[in-house]
């Protein structure tokens, strides 16, 4: 089953009057949109920057929370670092926030992030001291035409169960993947065009893919997706 949701069936969010905007593929449950959390992926926001713009200090626990630069540049501050870092694009930023972290995001003009929440065990990481990494888009494995942002020889190690992150790009013609059973895996265009005889997806569109084994589609215009498989089922009661 392939489920299409396009950006306007996303919820939309802002920050700054509007300085800050958000298609959330995975929103809040008062946020709108067609989509609600599932398996152990919790909230997904794609952020784009007006002008430069300032999220303020705000807190998070228990959670994974994952900011994946896609253009530009951004400066995170947390209460762990207690210090300004520089992101550009390619870097991420995890913070595995335990039993509490606060952070703050600064988003430089023309800036674009991914910023999702990952669903742990809370019973055990509402127990633990929260830990940070960084790391720059050079430093993950290239797989052919796929970066492995989470996966065999990636930096990143998360700890909810059976997340696998990969950044693909994608070229003219014939554009295939292969899926597993007992996943889903959700993919968003990052920029591109491709179709098939089911549907026609571009920039900004969301698909959640359960129970197939292949997707086959023409490549219109060249670009680059990101695709998270994450379990149908996690050994773990989720929030």
């Amino acid at each position: 089953m392939i489920n299409l949701y396009t950006k306007s069936q996303q919820a939309y969010g802002e920050f700054n009057n509007g300085d800050i905007i958000e298609n959330k593929p995975i929103g809040f449950p008062q946020d709108g949109g067609k989509l609600r959390a599932y398996s152990n992926l919790f909230y997904w926001a794609h952020a784009t920057a007006k002008k430069d713009s300032v999220i303020g200090l705000h807190p998070h626990r228990g959670f994974e929370i994952m900011s994946i630069v896609i253009e530009g540049e951004i400066v995170h501050y947390d209460t762990l670092q207690n210090k300004w870092i520089p992101l550009n694009e390619g870097d991420v930023q995890l913070i595995q926030s335990g039993k509490g972290i606060s952070h703050a995001e600064a988003l430089k003009k023309d800036a674009s992030i991914f910023q999702i929440w990952f669903n742990p065990d809370l019973r055990k990481t509402l127990q633990d001291e929260a830990k940070y990494i960084d790391v720059q888009g050079s430093d993950f494995p290239v797989d052919d035409n796929k970066t492995i942002i989470v996966g065999n020889g990636s930096p990143i190690k998360l700890e909810s169960e059976g997340v696998e992150i990969d950044i693909i790009a994608f070229e003219k013609g014939k554009f295939e993947m292969n899926f597993l059973d007992e996943n889903y895996y959700s993919i968003y265009i990052i920029e591109g065009e491709l179709k098939n005889d089911a549907m026609k997806v571009t920039k900004d569109d969301f698909m959640l893919i359960e129970n197939e084994t292949s997707l086959t589609m023409e490549v219109l215009i060249k670009g680059k997706l990101i695709c998270i498989k994450s379990p149908t089922t996690t050994s773990y009661p989720t929030y």
